[in-house]
């Protein structure tokens, strides 16, 4: 006798995105920090809050990482995801209070952590979405001046593209080789895609734990980007995360004041606005071609 297992279909059961267009972010500048996983990305995002809220604006983070640490050096600890709550009343969001899902950081920068979907079956774009649905219905974003997404890791699907559809501006974060400059092609061709339909606009580069910049000038000059900032690779860039601490709190030394004047340099410039750029991805071979014969 033979049986016959009945399998669902790959994906079935998994909540594929979808986003309600009708879900935006309106009145604050957004932006999404993308960029190679493990290149800095949440040390980034967060002194970008912070240095945002040197100048006074009110600012909301937002981690969009499985790991949820991207708040970790703002709340110095690991607060509970959107989902992990919204689990907790069975999806009903109008049971929540904002000091469920909504926790206070450094100087004052609002941090949330949208967590992730079930390894394998769910959907990143879901989980951005039902974050924003969330922050709307408590009416968190009318008094938020700026908004920075950090964003997991490569872009492989449209799910982690998804706060794309918010952003204003994405940034890039990458190092000085060629992994970093590889996976920042592939955002550049998911922004690209994005720019389609919505009003993201890629911002520029952020040059990170780098001592030089020529393989990311050479990338850039031919795709069309250009380099916001530039953090070198210090060691008290390092012992901050360790401390739980943002740079703005570690002990003064000329080298870490040179860090947080580029910080509140690049707040600053990205307040007042940067020209929207167009850059046209390069094909897999073409970068080894330019990067990796060298």
């Amino acid at each position: 006798m033979t049986t016959t297992l009945l399998r669902r279909p790959d994906g079935e059961g998994s909540v594929q995105v979808k986003l309600d267009p009708s879900v935006r972010i309106e009145g604050a500048k957004v932006f999404a920090v993308y960029g190679k996983g493990g290149i800095g990305k949440s040390t980034t995002s967060s002194n970008l809050s912070v240095a945002f809220s040197k100048l006074g604006k009110r600012v909301l983070q937002i981690g969009c990482d499985p790991k949820h640490d991207s708040t970790f050096t703002l709340t110095k600890r690991l607060v509970p995801t959107v989902i992990d709550i919204l689990e907790t009343v069975n999806f009903h969001s109008e049971e929540l209070r904002p000091e469920d899902f909504v926790f206070e950081g450094y100087n004052g920068v609002m941090c949330v952590e949208a967590g992730g979907p079930p390894a394998g079956t769910g959907c990143g774009g879901y989980v951005v979405g039902q974050t924003v649905k969330l922050l709307k219905e408590h009416h968190l974003l009318d008094d938020t001046d700026v908004v920075i997404f950090d964003v997991l890791g490569d872009v492989v699907c449209g799910g982690f593209a998804a706060p794309l559809q918010h952003a204003d501006r994405a940034l890039i974060v990458t190092a000085n080789d060629f992994d970093s400059i590889f996976a920042m092609n592939r955002i550049v061709a998911a922004i690209h895609a994005k720019a389609r339909n919505y009003d993201v606009r890629l911002g520029g580069v952020i040059a990170n734990r780098s001592a030089g910049t020529d393989q990311i000038d050479r990338f850039n000059d031919v795709v069309g980007l250009e380099t916001l900032a530039r953090f070198p690779d210090l060691d008290v860039i390092r012992r901050s995360r360790l401390k739980k601490a943002t740079l703005f709190e570690m002990e003064p030394s000329p080298e870490l004041e040179a860090v947080q004047a580029e910080y509140l340099r690049l707040a600053a410039t990205l307040w007042t606005g940067t020209e929207p750029l167009a850059p046209k991805p390069m094909k897999d071979r073409d970068i080894f071609d330019l990067l990796g014969f060298d």
